[in-house]
């Protein structure tokens, strides 16, 4: 008998702007796009207080980004950090992205907050430091690689423990491993140059007001072919580990 397909749960917490939204679906849709359509995928709307009973059914668990803000420890952001808790307590492989990034950090026992120097946004790069070589996520990858951002929020500490893999010069943060398989990461896979230009398009306003120049940072957005390739390598090591 053949396997079945890994279980993976997509959990939703929050959307994208409408224009958005009508151009390149929502942000669940982004992930289902980029991670191998051999997993067996389920979107739970985490922001609508949904939740799986036991991260222990899952072979794996992926969170989302979201307009919300961690720190203002909405209820249903709350629940879901203590769900992560046992999710990393019970070893599920788990990637979270942004939002998910720094409720990870957050659930585990870092600080989460508005970054000192404002927002991050555009294609940036990503340094990996020595403790990713032997990282199982992120192995192979080279050393700096293209990424999309856009946050104002950043993990200010890290949790007890953790492990940190990635920075850049703005960001200390830009991706940490808890434990043998949960990672949080502050840069998008998710997002494709399209998403990332129509994201500077939206905040070009505000943008102006601190002091950018939004159409240089929306002509110098690439493709991020490494940072993209993160989610079909989460979805090879979901597949290992289920195969055991």
């Amino acid at each position: 008998m053949s396997q079945p397909n890994p279980r993976v749960v997509i959990l939703k917490t929050g959307s994208t702007y409408p224009g958005i939204k009508e151009q390149f679906g929502d942000f669940d849709e982004w992930f289902v796009r980029g991670l191998s359509k051999a997993l067996d995928l389920t979107v739970v709307n985490t922001e609508a207080g949904e939740l799986p009973a036991d991260p222990a059914d899952w072979d794996g668990i992926v969170i989302t980004g979201s307009p919300a803000m961690v720190s203002d420890r909405e209820p249903w952001s709350e629940k879901a950090a203590k769900w992560l808790v046992q999710a990393v307590d019970k070893t599920v492989p788990l990637l979270g992205v942004c939002y998910g990034h720094q409720l990870l950090a957050h659930a585990l026992g870092g600080d989460v907050g508005y970054h000192p120097r404002g927002r991050e946004s555009g294609t940036r790069q990503v340094e990996l430091l020595a403790s990713a070589q032997d990282d199982p996520l992120f192995r192979g990858m080279p050393g700096t690689f293209r990424a999309q951002l856009t946050h104002k929020q950043s993990v200010l500490r890290l949790p007890p423990d953790a492990l940190l893999l990635g920075r850049n010069e703005f960001e200390p943060h830009q991706a940490f491993r808890v434990g043998k398989c949960a990672w949080g990461v502050q840069f998008h896979p998710e997002f494709s140059e399209g998403i990332m230009k129509a994201y500077l398009g939206v905040q070009a306003p505000e943008l102006e007001l601190e002091g950018a120049d939004p159409q240089a940072m929306i002509s110098s957005v690439t493709d991020s072919p490494e940072a993209s390739g993160l989610l079909k390598r989460f979805s090879a090591f979901v597949t290992e580990n289920k195969s055991g």
